[in-house]
């Protein structure tokens, strides 16, 4: 299926025939990408002594409880609630599912307290395409074992609040990115990049979002594609999440 879009005056093509999926796939036990020390996902047949949610048990039909924490097992969309004291779900402030998007690989910077950061000053070297609403970003190294990484613990690369306000000042509403947080680990509790990106106290921006533990192939190149952010509709601060992009000619 090809399709013409029209953005801000502009016309791009895109097939919608080639999905690239950055998304990481969840499945029962601990073969998942994990962070913020939660329990593995379970998948497990709902058994009573009047049904067997298995065919393979013997039942009719498979029919399984899912126990998981969006923030901590895999792919997910946040809103600004994850910070709030008023309660936003994601549901109700991410209105629109089709943005610009512009993906950069940045390897983070080792700074003076051992820590891998992404900073302002790499961020600001990036020339920000105008009218791209989404930034995708992809982390070097990039292994494909990105998607069992068990984060907790280990002081993950994050963001410097400066880089993520440049990118809001930019026009940025969706930041993606292949970590489990843009801030540090251990911060005390200050959230400074979260805090950044959705004006938190002072204005919360409600039409921003931040998707988290994406896994962007290396076989896909920098620059602008059309994205696409599928969510499940939970009323929380966050949500499992299937961001899919397609390449776009102008």
């Amino acid at each position: 299926m090809n399709a013409i879009l029209k953005i801000n005056q502009k016309e791009y093509a895109v097939d919608f025939s080639k999905p690239i999926d950055i998304s990481i796939p969840l499945k029962s036990g601990k073969g998942n990408v994990s962070a913020w020390y939660v329990d593995p996902v379970k998948i497990e047949a709902v058994q009573t002594e009047q049904f067997t949610g298995s065919v393979k048990l013997g039942g009719s039909v498979n029919f399984r409880d899912i126990t998981f924490n969006p923030h901590g097992n895999g792919t997910h969309t946040e809103c600004v609630g994850h910070i709030s004291v008023e309660e936003y779900s994601v549901n109700q402030c991410l209105k629109t599912f089709f943005f610009l998007a512009q993906l950069h690989t940045i390897e983070p910077k080792i700074i003076s307290n051992g820590d891998a950061v992404i900073t302002y000053e790499q961020i600001n070297s990036i020339e920000i395409h105008k009218g791209a609403e989404a930034f995708i970003l992809r982390t070097k190294p990039n292994p494909p074992e990105k998607k069992i990484m068990q984060y907790s613990n280990s002081n993950p690369p994050y963001i410097e609040a400066k880089a993520m306000k440049h990118l809001v000042d930019k026009g940025v509403k969706h930041f993606l990115i292949d970590l489990p947080s843009v801030d540090r680990e251990f911060d005390d509790g200050v959230l400074a990049s979260h805090h950044v990106f959705w004006n938190y106290p002072e204005k919360p921006a409600l039409d921003r979002t931040i998707t988290e533990l994406i896994y962007v192939p290396n076989s896909v190149d920098d620059g602008l594609y059309l994205l696409n952010i599928q969510m499940a509709s939970f009323e929380n601060d966050a949500s499992p999440s299937k961001p899919v992009i397609y390449a776009i000619e102008k």
